[in-house]
């Protein structure tokens, strides 16, 4: 019988990602990171002047963490016992948006920590790809994990079957994000987010969808 399935995020799921790149590009790059509306470049900031980044200087500088600087980033707290005692139940599959390129440093930097799954690396919303591993795999019952809330608009969309949990990982940044509202749970602890999942799979049923208008 086919395994349940969790698809989970990375970056502030799985790993701190803003700390160390903002870290990074303050050290590096002469920008200073500030989580001050919901927008990841307006967020970057030159320290000379004050002005955000133009949105097409953001990608380079995430390119180049990503290609060189993964070795700053380093497990949420609780995540990796998490995903042991998940993986004893389910099949795990990591879902990232660092786009293909990145997507053998990623799984490198996670099975270098004991968390041997396969990853893929998307761009994009993430509903298609969460709706094609729904059609190869065919679980029982699913569960999707990420911190951004367009995420679970977009899987709420393409499969919503599938149990959506919005975890923001990073204590930094969680205060200053709302709760997504197409998941059906917001936890940012791993202790209460393990025992959410677990129990899910235990109940073993697809997540209930939206009634038709």
């Amino acid at each position: 019988m086919t395994r349940p399935l969790v698809i989970t995020d990375c970056d502030e799921v799985l790993m701190h990602m803003v700390v160390p790149f903002a870290e990074w590009v303050d050290a590096e790059h002469g920008v200073i990171f500030r989580i001050e509306d919901a927008s990841f470049a307006g967020a970057l900031k030159r320290k000379e002047c004050g002005t955000p980044l133009e949105a097409a200087e953001v990608w380079p500088l995430l390119d180049g963490f990503f290609r060189t600087e993964m070795g700053r980033q380093y497990p949420i707290a609780g995540a990796l016992e998490a995903m042991a005692a998940i993986g004893a139940q389910a099949d795990i599959v990591v879902l990232t948006n660092v786009g293909p390129d990145h997507q053998q440093r990623r799984a490198d930097q996670l099975a270098a920590l004991g968390l041997d799954a396969p990853v893929i690396g998307s761009r994009g919303g993430k509903g298609e790809p969460v709706a094609r591993l729904i059609a190869e795999r065919e679980p029982p019952v699913a569960i999707f994990i990420d911190d951004i809330a367009n995420h679970h608009r977009s899987v709420a969309d393409e499969a919503p079957g599938v149990w959506r949990l919005h975890m923001v990982g990073e204590p930094a940044i969680a205060d200053k994000i709302v709760a997504a509202s197409h998941a059906h749970a917001r936890i940012d602890d791993w202790t209460a987010a393990r025992d959410w999942i677990l129990a899910r799979i235990a109940e073993g049923v697809r997540a209930p969808e939206p009634a038709l208008a």
